[in-house]
């Protein structure tokens, strides 16, 4: 039997120390071996205890938890970092600032610092820390094999020289993932972008305005009817999927998909639909296999696949299971993505 998950538990508050704590000493597979009030307690039991994961609480006292997350990173703690946010405006902006600091993923308290219903969002938080195990099996397993992507590179119509549109979809890992990707992308492109990142209610607003604010192209959480425009990127809202219909965003409130919502395979397959081979779909790293159904779709249509390699992945699931439907023209690494899209949408090998 594997040895446990080793999980250190942070909060300000006893109560929630204690729920948090059963929940996941409750797990076969994972232990807490230590918990602390705030950061600065985290940091005194660091120096003698290795964790694999920490879960951290945003709003504590003395030193909360994005201070401590800066300290973390200037300290090149190696632990999994899993954040527990509240679900006000704040609380995503912030959550979405503890991200890009370097935080593995987060976990709403669905209804504030002291949430005594957490236990909605236990099956979250054991899936996310059971992530972890994942990640560690899949970096020992990248190191071992030391794979160069250009041997893994797949160019089946790298000539593709009239992209019209370009969808794209990610979860766990996603938000960095994206942030790269994004960014790097030129403001005269000269086609529409549409993203499902797997989020909780409320906090797409948060991050679609994060990356407007980096991003040469125009950047928006997405709406109903919203008239689909060349240089912006549309940012799927949670709890909705995104549809392309026509010249227009939907926003749908139809069952999850792979037990999301919004799902990657509602956008790329709606989106195939209207550009037909003129589509470009790209598969980031996530959980799960979402994307693997919209990829064969977009491909059967003629259009142009991609998905990130296992080297750069946070979580290699979405990728790999687009992979494996045989159906992905490129496989590769996080930093050539952007380039890429640009090179394929212009039609330049």
């Amino acid at each position: 039997m594997d040895r446990k998950i080793k999980v250190i538990v942070v909060d300000d508050s006893a109560l929630m120390r204690k729920i948090i704590s059963d929940m996941i000493n409750e797990q076969e597979d994972m232990e807490v071996v230590a918990i602390a009030r705030n950061g600065e307690e985290l940091l005194k039991k660091l120096e003698v205890i290795t964790p694999d994961v920490i879960t951290l609480d945003i709003e504590m006292p003395i030193l909360d938890g994005i201070s401590t997350l800066k300290v973390l990173k200037e300290k090149k703690i190696a632990s999994k970092i899993i954040m527990l946010s509240s679900l006000t405006k704040d609380g995503a902006e912030i959550t979405m600032d503890c991200l890009a600091l370097g935080a593995f993923d987060f976990v709403c308290k669905p209804s504030g610092a002291i949430s005594l219903d957490i236990d909605t969002v236990k099956d979250d938080l054991i899936k996310k820390i059971r992530n972890e195990k994942r990640t560690i099996k899949s970096i020992s397993i990248r190191n071992k094999t030391n794979l160069n992507f250009m041997e893994r590179l797949r160019k089946k119509e790298t000539n593709h020289k009239d992209i019209n549109a370009v969808v794209i979809g990610a979860s766990t890992g996603g938000p960095k993932a994206l942030y790269s990707v994004i960014t790097g992308l030129p403001k005269n492109l000269g086609v529409p972008i549409f993203v499902v990142q797997h989020m909780p209610v409320g906090f797409t607003k948060a991050f679609a305005e994060r990356l407007d604010r980096g991003s040469n192209l125009k950047v928006v959480e997405a709406e109903d009817r919203m008239r689909i425009e060349e240089n912006v990127v549309y940012v799927a809202r949670a709890g909705y999927h995104m549809e392309v219909e026509g010249n227009y965003i939907r926003l749908t409130d139809t069952s999850p998909v792979c037990g999301v919502k919004p799902a990657v395979d509602k956008l790329f397959i709606s989106a195939s639909k209207v550009y037909g081979s003129k589509l470009l779909s790209v598969v980031l790293t996530g959980m799960g296999k979402d994307g693997a159904n919209g990829t064969i779709e977009v491909k059967n249509r003629g259009g142009y696949t991609m998905a990130e390699d296992e080297s750069t992945c946070i979580i290699y699931g979405m990728p790999k299971a687009a992979f494996e439907t045989n159906k992905v023209d490129e496989v590769l690494p996080l930093h050539y993505v952007s380039s890429r899209i640009t090179k394929v949408v212009r039609g330049v090998d």
